[in-house]
Formats: structure tokens, sequence, C-alpha cells
């Protein structure tokens, strides 16, 4: 180091006082210029082949040197195929292992290859493991087959990817801020936030807390007698108590039981141009939620809408669970009956393994997943689980509908056509017309824990319980998937979003998990807790980290720190789905019919949404206005003729399993609001309710019913203004209609404003 004081020295002190030894031992380290000693390279003794060098080859040469491609007619998937090598002669020259061709590729740089023309070097690190592997004499560990999805790389997933790891139970963590701790949950997000110096919001006050549980567990908002008998009890155990009638009320099961049908891609027709009526689609409907209310576990909700009719004590009931599997769209005169086909089979393979495993199997269908360890033969195994039901296309007089001489049952039920169907072959690129090597049915090889293979069915059996054998295969304790995406559901509907923000893909082109220990640990408790469901609901509406505002003391600073709040420290606004919006519509104009079951409802369709109908005639006679006055899940869902306020509020796609829906904000919705004939008829029917002479009456019981609250001073003043414009303008007009009911109108006018407001469509 040079004489001349650096300036840190000058600064300490002047010339000629001398500092500290310890001080000046600590400069000498930091600002010397010689370089650090380098590290030895590594010996053959010290390798470690499974540990250090498998991983190389997999990341770096099994993209192109397996048992698919074979590059160069290289194979290195064993020590057999490095002895063989390709055809430049021998990988590895025993005699001379410093010269063997393996080794020169790698230190010449051509290997790995570049990539689009750019050089794609291997680490100096990794270059002097091979080195000194090679010339060790290229220790290959006894009976070690690699695979190329062993482990990941830049570009995809191996079988070491988070998701396919071993479901672990986890010790909640300690954490200082321990009075804002209610259960395990708030621990995980508190010792995240914690490490960053942020905290939880504060509470969420009384009255905004209950429309939030509200929407949340029954999709209805809380009336206002309910929101102010909530807001004075201060009872401890006033909220678990709350928590519980939610949990119990029949409402429950019509709010959750929607997003599972968005993942079984409901509708109540076929689909196609001539969108024939599934016969009973509305009991898979009903049994779902029926299913949700009386805390079916989720293992056996799982068992009985892939398999209901090969379990043991098969019943109507779970027959018509196996509607899951037929709810896809139905062409019963395709212009390829063999492309067809495979198209059921395809629509069977991507609704069951998004649904419950969060994958993207389908992908595999023409060749290798380009992103996940699954090979195209694990999506025909699974195709050959389906293969034994009815796929083909089949008469019009069925529509996919139900066949007593197969179930039983008059339901839309699923069944196999035989315990032996005939073998399912591969598919060369997805051709039909392109057969290879037969598949057996089996399982995702990338569950390494579970990967056996099927057994054939009873002797006596009329299916082949390949089904049954998936089902329990998903629901085992050792899948890691299952559990994981169930609860990632619960999280994301409670929270907003996902623990995983891509609900329908925890594989490698997904999101990972903003806490990856409490997403295990959840996982974990819904496996110990029996796979029961309203457990799970209750741990998280209870905790803390659900019961926080959706505003923080320092919010402008941490929404640009986190602004898509990954570590979950404010609650998140969120805006009223269709059904949610078009229920507390009725509800709170008092029109809501609280039944539940039943045959389907037809919502009136306007004129202007039928002109894009091929076939008008097919939309279907609406149902009798008391009828339509039911919950949105009860709406008759027709593929091609969608309610318009239900899709301009973004309902889904009825045709692909849809594990979240778009949440948007554009002008047709205010449109529609301000416009749609039901919105004038809710606004009416709230008008009347709170009808009164007195307009001071008039307008704090409209505050009530709508908003769940009394106006502030400002907004009564408002009001009492919009009320006396409103009601001068109708008494002028020509209409005599209009001018005898000019404070009716009036009333309504302002209805419709409070229905049209962000505090009315957005819940805190």
């Amino acid at each position: 180091m040079s004489r001349r004081a650096n300036p840190f020295q000058r600064g300490l002190g002047t010339a000629g006082h001398a500092l500290p030894s310890f001080c000046a031992l600590w400069l000498s380290i930091v600002c010397s210029t010689a370089p650090a000693k380098a590290e030895p390279p590594p010996t053959a003794a010290a390798i470690d082949f499974d540990h250090q060098i498998a991983p190389i080859l997999v990341r770096r040469c099994l993209g192109c040197h397996n048992a698919s491609e074979r590059s160069g007619g290289l194979l290195l998937e064993t020590r057999g195929g490095l002895m063989q090598g390709g055809d430049s002669g021998p990988a590895f020259d025993d005699s001379q292992p410093g010269a063997s061709l393996l080794l020169a590729r790698v230190e010449a740089g051509e290997m790995p290859p570049p990539v689009e023309d750019k050089p794609t070097p291997m680490p100096t690190s990794e270059i002097e493991l091979i080195r000194a592997w090679v010339k060790g004499g290229a220790v290959w560990s006894a009976a070690r087959a690699l695979s190329p999805y062993e482990f990941g790389t830049e570009k995809r997933a191996g079988l070491d990817w988070w998701s396919l790891q071993p479901v672990n139970r986890v010790d909640p963590p300690s954490v200082s801020t321990t009075d804002r701790v209610t259960n395990p949950v708030d621990r995980f997000v508190l010792a995240r936030l914690e490490a960053a110096g942020l905290s939880l919001a504060p509470r969420a006050e009384r009255r905004t807390i209950i429309r939030r549980l509200y929407e949340d567990l029954i999709g209805l908002p809380p009336t206002y007698e309910e929101i102010e008998a909530f807001a004075a009890d201060e009872s401890p155990g006033a909220y678990d108590a709350l928590v519980d009638r939610l949990l119990a009320s029949p409402h429950f099961g019509e709010r959750w039981g929607r997003f599972w049908l968005d993942l079984a891609r409901f509708a109540d027709t076929c689909g196609y141009e001539r969108d024939q009526e599934k016969p009973h689609a509305w009991r898979y409907r009903d049994w779902v939620i029926d299913a949700i209310n009386r805390d079916l576990p989720f293992d056996d909700f799982v068992r009985q809408q892939l398999a209901g009719d090969e379990l043991p004590d098969a019943s109507e009931q779970t027959v018509i669970a196996t509607g899951f599997l037929r709810l896809g769209a139905w062409n019963d005169e395709p212009n390829d009956p063999l492309e067809y086909k495979y198209e059921r089979l395809d629509d069977l393979i991507h609704t069951t393994t998004t649904a419950f495993l969060g994958l993207t199997v389908r992908c595999a269908r023409c060749h290798d997943h380009k992103f996940d360890p699954i090979r195209q033969t694990d999506y025909y195994r699974i195709a050959a689980v389906f293969w034994a039901g009815h796929v083909e296309p089949r008469e019009a007089a069925l529509l996919g509908g139900p066949n007593r001489d197969e179930l039983g049952y008059d339901v839309l039920g699923y069944t196999d056509r035989s315990p032996a169907p005939p073998p399912l072959q591969l598919l060369r690129k997805g051709d039909p017309a392109r057969p290879e090597q037969e598949v057996a049915p089996g399982y995702l090889s990338c569950v390494g824990a579970l990967d056996r293979a099927m057994s054939p069915p009873p002797d006596d059996a009329k299916t082949s319980h390949r089904r049954r054998q998936l089902a329990e295969w998903i629901v085992d304790p050792q899948n890691p998937l299952t559990a994981r995406v169930a609860v990632n559901r619960l999280w994301q509907h409670h929270f907003g979003a996902g623990l995983v923000r891509t609900p329908d893909n925890v594989g490698f082109a997904g999101d990972r998990p903003t806490h990856p220990q409490l997403l295990d640990w959840l996982a974990h408790e819904l496996v110990a807790g029996g796979w029961r469901m309203k457990r799970m609901h209750k741990l998280l509406v209870m905790s803390e980290t659900y019961r926080q505002s959706s505003i923080h003391p320092r919010h402008a600073d941490l929404a640009v720190q986190d602004a898509d709040n990954q570590l979950w420290w404010h609650a998140r606004r969120r805006r009223l789905d269709a059904e949610a919006l078009r229920d507390a519509l009725l509800s709170v104009a008092g029109q809501l019919d609280p039944a539940v079951g039943g045959p389907s409802f037809r919502p009136d369709i306007s004129p202007e949404a039928l002109e894009g109908l091929s076939r008008k005639n097919a939309a279907g006679q609406p149902s009798p206005p008391e009828q339509q006055r039911r919950r949105s899940v009860y709406m008759f869902s027709q593929r091609s003729l969608l309610a318009p306020l239900m899709t301009v509020f973004d309902f889904c796609d009825t045709t692909q399993p849809c594990a979240q829906r778009d949440v948007t904000i554009v002008a047709p919705q205010a449109l529609a609001l301000l416009n749609n004939a039901f919105a004038h008829q809710m606004s009416a029917a709230l008008a009347e309710r709170a009808m009164s002479t007195d307009d001071n009456a008039a307008i704090v019981r409209l505050w009530q019913l709508a908003l769940g609250r009394r106006p502030s001073d400002t907004e009564r003043a408002a009001a009492h203004e919009h009320l006396l414009t409103q009601t001068r303008h109708y008494q002028t007009a020509t209409s005599s209609e209009q001018s005898n009911n000019s404070r009716r109108l009036a009333l309504l006018s302002l209805s419709h404003v409070l229905l049209n407001c962000n505090e009315f469509l957005y819940v805190d």
C-alpha cells in the first residue's frame, strides 16, 4: 500500500499522529491492492459427483445430449453414454483423461454451444470442477442415470423446483410485535415485515371489517342494523361468533361454490353454434354448494368429482359430483371427429390438473414441457386415465347428458365405457394422424415420491378404476402440490391475491410464493386437520393480517417500497365481482330471494345483446321476474349468450378453468350501471324502501340501506340539493306521468347515484 496517507487516514488525524494498531491493521486489509489469495483448484478425490458434477452435466449438457435429442450422437445421461461418445468419437479417454474430447470442448468454450450467436461460457469454477473430475477418471456414481429434469436451469424448472418438494412442518417464527399476533399466520407475516423494517396497518374499524367479512364469506352486504349491532358489541368473542355464524350460513356455500365453478368451467349449455342445454348441469352446481356448506373434506371433494361412480359407497350424489368431468364444451357434429376426440381428452386433462394441481400439463401434449419437468409421456399417462370414458363424439340426443343404461341415475354423470379400454398411443407432435408408442395410465413423474404404476381393476369391475387411482394419488399426503394449491386459493380469495400470485400455475412460468414457509405451514395444517376447509377459512379471517386496515400510516412511502403488497402490510381494497355486485343490488333493494338450490333461472337479455347471436330462437324465454330475484350463482349460464351485466364486470370464460378472474376498471362498467335496466329496477325498489314524506328521513334511510351507515352533514346537504333539483326537473317535464311523480322519481335518481358510487362497488 502506498505510504501516502489516504483520505480515510487524513480524516482521522494529522500527519505524524499514529493510528491505533487495530485501525492500522484494518486499513492495511481493506485498502490493500494486492490480489486475494487464489483458491487451490479442486482435486479429484474431493469431488462429489452427485452434488458437484451431476448438476453441471444436467444444467449445461443434457439439454442437447439426452435420450430424446442425442445431439451429435452423444448421450450423457449415463457413464456408458460418456464412454461410448458420439459422432466425433469417445467423449472420455481413460488412457489419457486430460486429452478427453469432453474436456477439450469445455475448455475451448465450445460447450455449452452459443445461443442465438451469443456465447454461453461456463463459469471458471465449473470448468475447474469438470477438469478435475475428468482428469481423475470421470468417476460416476454406481448405476447413476441423470435426467434432463433433475435440476432446474435459468430457463426451466427441474425436479428440484419449490412446488415439487415435500411439504414440511414449519415452526412459526418468533416476532417482537407480539401484540399483533392472533394466530401463527401473523407470525409468518410479521417476521418478514419486521425484517424489512415494516409493520402491519392498524386494525380496520369494526364497521369496515364486518362488511369485509360478509362479502368474503357469504358474498352479501350486512344490513345497517347488523353493522351497528356489531360496532356496539365490544365483547372479546364478538368477532369470533360472527365468523362462526357466517361459516354456518347456507350462503357460505353459494359464495365459495362460485369460485370452484369457475375452476370447473361450469355452464348450463354445450357451447359451439347450437349451444344446447346440458340436462341437469345445475345439479352439479348444487352439489358443490352443498359440499362446501357441510364442509366435505377436500380429499373427498376430489375423489367424488373424479371418481364418484367408482367409490365403494357410490350414490346418486357422488355420481352427480362427476359432472365435473362432463361440464366442458360439447360439439355433437365436429368437422373432424378424430381430432375432436383428442380435444375432449385435452379438456379433461387440462381442467383436472389445473384445478387440483396448479400445473399446465396440457402444454406437454405435443412435446416435453418447455418450462416444467413434465414429459410428453406424462400427458398421455393422464390421458389414458380418461381414455376409458366417452371422449368420442356421440349422438345429438345425449348432448353430453345423462345415460341411464350406464349410471342408473338421471343426472349429468361420468363413467367409463368398459373396465378394459383399448390402448392409448402417444401422438407425435400431438397429431392424431401420427400415433406412436402405447402409453399406460399413470401419474406425473415429477412427483417422485409417488411415482408408481396403476393397478388393473378388480375382476368384477364395470369401470377401469383409473380415475379413482388418480384421485387417490392427487390427495395422497405425500403429493406436494394438492394442499399447497388448495390453501393458496383460500388465501387468494380472502386477501385479494394468492401467496403464489399465479394460482393456476405453480410451475416455472408462475410466480414464486411471497411467503413459502407460511404456504407450507398452511398446507400441512390442512392435511393434519383432516382436509377440513372451514377450519382453514376461520384460521385466515381470525388473523391480524386479515383484519388490518387498507390504509397504512406510512402508506405513501410503503407503496413505493412494496407497491404490489408482497409483504401484506395492508389489506387490499377490492371491487365487487359480477355476482357479488348483482346480489348486493338485489339485497339493498329488498328484492333478494334467499332460496338455496334448484334449477337455474334465465335472466332478461336485451334485444341489442341478441343481435350477434346466430340462432336467436335458442336464447330461450326469460324466467318469471320473481325467479330472477335469486342469487347470481343460480343464473342460467349459456356459453354463447352470457348476461351483459355479468360480462362487463369480468365474468369468467366458461370454456376454460379459471383460477383468477380479470379485474378491470373500464368505462363500460360505469355506463352499464347508469343505463342497465336491472340497475334501474333495483334503484326504483331501493327508493320505495326509503320513501317518506320527510326528505331528511328518506335520505338517512337511503344511506342506511345502500351504504350501511348514516350520511355526513355534507352528504345530507348534497342529497337535499339533488332531490330539490330533480323534483323541479320532473315537475316541468312534458310527460304528465313524470310531473305527477316528480318526488318519487327524484328519490329514485338519488338511489341510482348511491348504487353507482365507489363506496357501494368496493370493499375496504
